[in-house]
């Protein structure tokens, strides 16, 4: 696998943020991952084939918002919370809050530690 390319702060467009979080699964893996741990994709529970969670991680990388490292045959993502609140101040926790008061992207949630993969 090529080595995942990652905007630097200042590539990054503030439509190209709001386009990724357009989706309700991109905004549930947001509200997932913004408590700042690194996570595995096989960790991440969506309501979607893994082809199109692949999708919908690889808009959120190329829009700035996640940063994706490989390690052996497994990829881990994060968010990139203190870039974004640099670049964009505020506008993150404005999503978390709508989407949390919305319930948006309830369907997106990480596997249990006792639950089987």
């Amino acid at each position: 696998m090529r080595a995942a390319h990652h905007p630097e702060m200042g590539e990054i467009a503030l439509t190209a943020v709001m386009a990724a979080l357009s989706d309700p699964i991109r905004v549930g893996l947001v509200r997932v991952l913004a408590d700042g741990r690194e996570r595995g994709w096989g960790e991440l529970r969506t309501p979607v084939a893994k082809s199109t969670l692949s999708h919908h991680l690889r808009v959120l990388r190329d829009a700035g918002l996640t940063r994706t490292r490989q390690e052996g045959t497994r990829c881990f993502v994060i968010l990139r919370r203190p870039e974004l609140q640099a670049r964009f101040p505020g506008l993150l926790q404005a999503v978390l809050a709508a989407a949390e008061e919305e319930d948006i992207g309830h369907r997106v949630s990480v596997k249990d530690a006792e639950q089987p993969a």
